[in-house]
This record gives structure tokens, sequence and C-alpha cells, in this order.
């Protein structure tokens, strides 16, 4: 069996579905030694600058004897304008030859001759597109719905997407496998010695509050910023007022009004934004964290929730979409477009020392749920399943 992957997601994205990308196919290309894998990729102009995360790219051919690596000399824009903008036929094949299998973990697929398998992380263009950049919004718009029709199998993040694919496109929900993402084991409570010197290094202060994401509107900043400026007063009696903010993630898109809201309240000094944060500090940073609040309006999974749960951060996050399925009974739920209740949960975290002890053994029994292990003896199952002509729903019925 021959499967070509679009690692495209991976050698070039830090957070989000490139982090998603390199967990899964390291697990998938692990647990697998008897199929041949091709990973293609957008890898730039030649002599522009590589893909960010090429050495991963390296490491797994390098690690799995029958991966090799295909890189296309064009930019990721590019490669998606002449397959999906301009539609030309120019199948994977030319490039990789022939494939049985074709794994698209990044929403749409290129042109291909053989069986499909492709992920759909979550339909936030369609349930608040006012989140999103218009153009990325337009092009998802088409070319999601053309990538659902040649699907062989469908694979959602969460059964919250499963819900979203069949109430907003109409996509019947036994066509879709829910394969959960998850969270590797380097996200685990670490001791102090460990975590101190990375404290130093990164300049955090003693005692903060931490989110981890892209600075966008979907991840509801403004409302925390809010929030956060109303906790204060609350907290200045029992000698924690020194507590700081710490966002962690690169600038997306339409943050300005973050910035706004930062200058607006004052609250320069006691928000540090400390940028993308690199994979191997990213556990610690959580375990430094008193807390960890993600009050997102939308999420197919969301990770970073299910990250803080494994390193025994104690969690509050929003009660909508996915979130509520991803961290169970692990962490405090709020509406995420109530300013005082996310106040007052931040207050609970901080105060309530059985909450907190309760929420961090109950964060650490949730996170085993989710194993890239058995994420991707799913992936497995269908790749199989479609080498040898066996209907979706036969699969979906033996992944149950």
């Amino acid at each position: 069996m021959h499967v070509g992957i679009d690692f495209t997601a991976g050698a070039w994205q830090g957070a989000g579905i490139g982090r998603y990308t390199r967990e899964l196919i390291g697990a998938v290309l692990a647990q697998s030694p008897d199929i041949r894998y091709t990973l293609f990729y957008a890898a730039g102009f030649p002599g522009a600058p590589p893909p960010p995360y090429l050495q991963e790219v390296q490491r797994l051919c390098a690690s799995h004897p029958r991966t090799r690596a295909v890189p296309i000399p064009l930019p990721p824009r590019r490669l998606t304008q002449i397959w999906h903008r301009l539609r030309l036929p120019l199948p994977i094949e030319w490039l990789t030859g022939p494939l049985d299998i074709l794994h698209a973990p990044d929403f749409v697929a290129p042109p291909t001759r053989a069986r499909t398998l492709v992920t759909i992380h979550d339909l936030s263009y369609m349930v608040h597109p006012e989140c999103a950049v218009p153009g990325v919004a337009a092009f998802l718009r088409d070319a999601v719905p053309r990538a659902l029709r040649r699907a062989d199998v469908i694979i959602a993040d969460s059964e919250s997407t499963r819900r979203d694919l069949h109430r907003l496109l109409n996509i019947a929900p036994e066509r879709v496998s829910v394969v959960y993402p998850a969270v590797d084991d380097r996200f685990r409570p670490l001791p102090p010695e460990v975590c101190e010197p990375v404290r130093r290094r990164l300049r955090l202060p003693s005692r903060f509050i931490l989110f981890v994401g892209t600075i966008e509107p979907r991840k509801n900043l403004v409302r925390l910023l809010e929030a956060f400026a109303r906790i204060e007063p609350a907290l200045r009696h029992t000698g924690k007022d020194d507590l700081v903010l710490v966002i962690a993630g690169r600038r997306g898109w339409m943050y300005q009004p973050v910035f706004e809201t930062m200058a607006r309240l004052r609250l320069r000094g006691r928000v540090h934004m400390l940028d993308f944060v690199a994979d191997s500090d990213l556990p610690i940073v959580y375990n430094l964290a008193q807390a960890f609040v993600y009050p997102s309006i939308y999420e197919g999974f969301g990770l970073p929730p299910l990250e803080a749960l494994a390193c025994g951060t104690p969690v509050m996050t929003s009660d909508n979409s996915s979130l509520p399925e991803v961290v169970g009974n692990a962490a405090l739920l709020t509406p995420a477009d109530d300013v005082a209740a996310l106040a007052e949960g931040m207050i609970r975290l901080l105060n309530d020392s059985a909450l907190r002890d309760h929420l961090r053994q109950a964060g650490l029994e949730q996170a085993q749920r989710f194993r890239w292990e058995a994420s991707a003896r799913q992936i497995i199952k269908h790749y199989h399943s479609l080498s040898t002509g066996a209907s979706h729903e036969a699969t979906t019925r033996a992944l149950r």
C-alpha cells in the first residue's frame, strides 16, 4: 500500500493544524512500518528560506525507512492557487508516482487518482464568519464542499464538528468518522527544577494566568482582558494583586482590538505578551501558570485546554462547541460572551484551593483519554479499509 500525505501544514505551521499534522503523522508512521508513505509539501521557491519545520520532515523520513519526502518548489499560497483556486487538473501523482490512498489533514485535497481521506477540523468560517479573514472564508466556502464530495472518508476532530457538517453542509453523519486529536507525553506535571530556568529565560512573572493561542477574534481575548481588569479589586485584599495575564501566541489576523482594549483598560503593565512559545518550552509554561483560561467562542477541538489539563493546570474554558467534549468534568465552564462570569470564574480558580485540587486531578485523568497512538490506529484502519475497498460505514462500525 502506498499512502501520500499532504504535509504542508506540518512543514510550515507552528501551532494548530501544523502541530496536529506533525503529531498524528508521526504516530501513524510509527505504528505502520509495513505501509509505504510519501510526505509531499510546498517547499517554497528555490533559494527562499526553507519551511520552519523541515527538520521534522527529515526526521520522520530518517526514522521510517519506507517513508520519503517530495518537496514541491512552490510556497503554500501559490500551490493552493494552482490546485484549488485555478483548479488546474495536475494530479499529485505526477510528483509522487502512483498512490493508493491520499490523506489530506488540512481541509482540502489536491487533484488525485487515489482514494482520499480528508480531515475537517471545524467550520468556524461558517459559524462565525465575522472572525475569519474574508478571502480565506470565501476560499473555504468554495473548496471544502468540493473536497467533501470527492472524499471517500471524512474525518472530524469532534462530535461537535460532525454535527456542524450535518447541520451546515448536509453531510450524512454516517459518512463522518470522529478521530480525536490528542496530547503528547511531554505535556505532564514537571518539577520546579525543570520549570524555574525557563521562567527566568522567558522572564515570566511569579504568578500568572495563562492563555495559549493565536491572537485572532475567535479566541475572545477582548472579553478576557475586560474580565481580567475586573478581578484586581477582588484579589487585592488577599494579597494576590500581583497577578499577571500571560498571552502566549503569535499575532494572527484582526488582532488590533486586543491591543486597543489593553490600552483602554490600562493593562499594559499587567499583561505579558509572550508571542509564540517553542514546543520544547510550552509544557513548562503550562506548569508555571496558576490557571489556564481559554474563552474561545468556537473550537473544532481545542488543543490548548487539553494540554493544560495534562500538565495538571486548573482550566477554565467556554461552554460552547467542542470544548465541553474535550474537557469533560475536568474544567470550569463559562459562557464565552459573559464578562462577569469569566471574571468570577478566574477568581474561583485562584482562591478556591479545593476546586483547584479537584480540577488538577480530574484534568490528569481526562487527558489520558486522548492519546496519539489511539488516533493513529483509527487512521491506519481507514487506510486499510480504503485499500481493500471496504465501505466507510463498515469501517466506522468496526472502529466503534
